[in-house]
């Protein structure tokens, strides 16, 4: 081997030794270059990471602030309740993920099991309540209902219950003063989610995990004045987890009290009348002295300020108890929430509930009419009946009254005056082939009363209502021709034959169209509190107002008050002299017209008394009552879907809710030391510091 030439290996080794110097470098500097990346470009960010990895933050949730009623009696506050958690994090860890010490725990508290490990598993889209919509990161409230023994042995045998806490926590406590529920006023809170608080992270008021957010209500509306900001306490930790040292500390800011105008004691009248009001229409009887049998399956009521717009009460049935999301909801309590059976009584009806109006809303059609060139004073024919080609349109109960003026016609409720003005009108227009620009005098009046969209209340979710002029009707039109057009090919049933006609002609206003609208029927959809602001503004002289519930925000402290005004949404679309002339009119219904066999004895000198029957026909079900109703200082809306009559089903409910409030008994007497709100308040409760700070404990 020795004698094997160097000559002939050389060039081979040379070239590794070059491949490897470049390997070697490339390495070097691939290094060098990460190196350079990690401490001099992003050195910094990487240091305070770093050091916040020795950082622990722990939490001091703030308390939530107060909603209060006007005299500032709370309608919800927080109340201290010893709350056992589960980390959810420690639990998975765990090699049965948890479910021995849940099962443990649940002997504890005096629970299922089951129940206990459905509380912690996460929501998703298949995963039904009881589950936790919060992030999995915080601990989850298993129970907010824990004694002081609970807790003690969850402590002294810590050992068993690894992941578990037992603290007292400030709680959400629905008060319910005076017996008042206000359950879809008030609304609701339940934990914050992941994508809120990754949406909320760049903003002036961000979300922690531990948050508890609004999800109706004047919870959601005024959450961020509510909610306060928490405090954060940073302490200093060794790789063991050891405290070696405290950073900075953050103060938690308790939140802000909302003062509303809403009176407990109003409200819990509003709804204790309205339940009483469906119940009484459930065993209804006509005057042959047959059983009518109403369903009366939900209603509204509405109390409003007429002067400001503002919402004294609000009342939706059926309701719940806004306590049962404390501490997160059961499960049986959830199905019942949203189980159709039940009526859906999440839903606020007075804001959400839609319904063609009927009668109450003739002052909308006596207001177009005038405009269009009809005097309030002239007489018109009030048949029983109504026809045009071969269809009939009858008064209701079908009643005929002979020439009577507007104004009786509003009195006694005469449906075929209407009827003859709205066919006259839709003539005019260019009937089935419409002119180019037609007046449209009963549409454009009901959008400058208001109706039509929403009114704008300080409340979440509220609908529009519907008025179905021609945009609608087009509208309508294109996004049903298809199925229409399908349904109609047969052309054999009722209904067949009815798509069949909307096929071809949907998109015209027919002449039954214009007559149904008139006294407020066919596609006509209005909402308790719209009605409650069209005849507050006829009480006031004709100010159409925003309906508001908030009425100030105030500092935790007392130290700042945010007022909130009413706003002025614009003026109903009569003068004086109409305005004067429906008034005079509404009282007459009071006095003399459908509605005075409900007010017999009420002292109309010194309270003037204002009303509006309603009726509804509904296809398929029963008449839905109507009652519209103001003095000088309040409006009362009341409503009953299936319930009947207005005078029949929501009259005397309305009548009973006044007499509350001005202290009268049912011969009209009045005793101001039992009147509950004989003027509206025009200032805001006194709240002194101490005040607001006790609501805010």
């Amino acid at each position: 081997m020795s004698n094997i030439p160097e000559t002939g290996r050389t060039p081979r080794v040379q070239n590794r030794l070059v491949v490897i110097q470049i390997v070697v470098f490339s390495l070097l500097l691939t290094l060098g270059g990460r190196l350079w990346y990690l401490q001099i470009r992003n050195g910094q960010e990487y240091t305070d990471e770093a050091k916040n990895n020795h950082l622990q933050r722990v939490v001091q949730p703030a308390v939530r602030g107060s909603i209060l009623d006007s005299r500032g009696v709370p309608l919800a506050d927080s109340q201290t309740h010893l709350v056992v958690s589960a980390s959810r994090t420690e639990l998975l860890k765990m090699k049965d993920r948890g479910t021995g010490v849940l099962t443990r725990l649940a002997g504890v508290l005096g629970m299922n099991p089951q129940d206990v490990v459905d509380k912690v598993r996460l929501c998703d889209a298949k995963t039904p309540q009881p589950c936790w919509n919060g992030s999995p990161y915080q601990p989850i409230p298993v129970s907010d209902e824990a004694t002081t023994e609970q807790a003690l042995q969850i402590h002294e045998h810590a050992e068993d219950f690894p992941g578990i806490t037992a603290e007292p926590t400030a709680m959400r406590r629905y008060a319910g003063p005076d017996g008042a529920n206000t359950s879809q006023v008030l609304g609701y809170l339940s934990p914050v989610t992941d994508e809120e608080i990754a949406k909320a992270k760049n903003s002036d008021s961000p979300y922690l995990r531990s948050d508890q957010v609004g999800r109706s209500g004047l919870e959601r509306t005024y959450d961020k004045d509510l909610r306060g900001k928490a405090g954060i306490t940073r302490y200093e930790v060794d790789n063991l987890g050891r405290v070696t040292g405290q950073g900075q500390t953050d103060r938690s800011q308790p939140g802000s009290n909302v003062v509303t105008s809403i009176d407990s004691r109003v409200q819990a009248v509003a709804e204790r009348e309205l339940n009483n009001a469906m119940v009484e229409a459930r065993k209804t009887f006509d005057k042959n002295n047959t059983r009518k049998n109403y369903v009366a399956d939900s209603g509204a009521v509405v109390v409003m300020e007429a002067k400001t717009g503002r919402v004294v009460a609000m009342a939706s049935n059926p309701t719940y108890d806004p306590n049962a999301w404390v501490g997160g909801i059961s499960g049986k309590d959830y199905a019942k929430l949203t189980d159709k059976k039940s009526n859906y009584p999440l839903l606020n009806r007075a804001i959400q509930g839609q319904a063609a109006p009927g009668s109450v809303f003739k002052v909308v059609s006596s207001t177009a009419a005038v405009n269009a060139g009809y005097p309030f004073n002239r007489r018109y024919p009030c048949p029983s009946a109504y026809s045009v080609g071969s269809q009939t349109f009858t008064n209701f109960e079908s009643q005929g009254y002979g020439d009577i003026t507007i104004g009786r016609a509003l009195e006694v409720s005469c449906d075929t005056v209407y009827y003859a003005i709205a066919d006259q009108e839709w003539k005019k227009d260019g009937g089935i082939n419409p002119k180019k620009n037609p007046n449209d005098w009963f549409f454009k009046t009901a959008h400058a009363f208001g109706l039509g969209k929403p009114t704008g209340i300080d409340l979440p979710n509220e609908v529009p209502g519907r008025i179905p002029d021609r945009k609608w009707k087009q509208d309508f039109f294109e996004a049903s021709k298809a199925a229409w057009c399908r349904d109609g090919k047969k052309n054999g049933t009722f209904a067949e034959k009815i798509a069949y006609e909307n096929c071809r002609q949907g998109d015209q206003m027919r002449e039954g169209d214009a007559i149904n609208y008139s006294i407020g029927q066919g596609d006509t959809l209005v909402t308790p509190v719209q009605m409650a602001s069209v005849y507050a503004a006829i009480a006031n002289g004709g100010t159409l107002h925003q309906p508001s519930v908030g009425k100030a925000v105030v500092s935790a402290d007392g130290n700042s008050v945010r007022e909130i005004a009413p706003k002025v949404q614009g003026r109903l679309p009569m003068d004086a002299k109409l305005r004067d002339d429906i008034d005079g009119a509404l009282a007459d219904v009071a006095t003399t017209g459908s509605a005075a066999w409900r007010f017999g004895g009420w002292p109309q000198k010194q309270i003037p008394m204002h009303a509006k029957t309603g009726t509804a026909e509904v296809q398929g079900k029963q008449t839905t009552s109507w009652f519209a109703s103001y003095t000088e200082d309040y409006a009362i809306v009341m409503t009953i879907s299936q319930g009947g009559t207005g005078s029949g089903a929501s009259g005397p409910a309305v009548r009973k809710i006044y007499e509350a409030m001005y202290g009268l008994d049912e011969k009209g007497s009045q005793d101001l030391a039992k009147a509950l709100l004989p003027k509206p308040a025009t200032a805001l409760p006194a709240l002194r510091p101490d005040d607001a700070a006790n609501a805010a404990r």
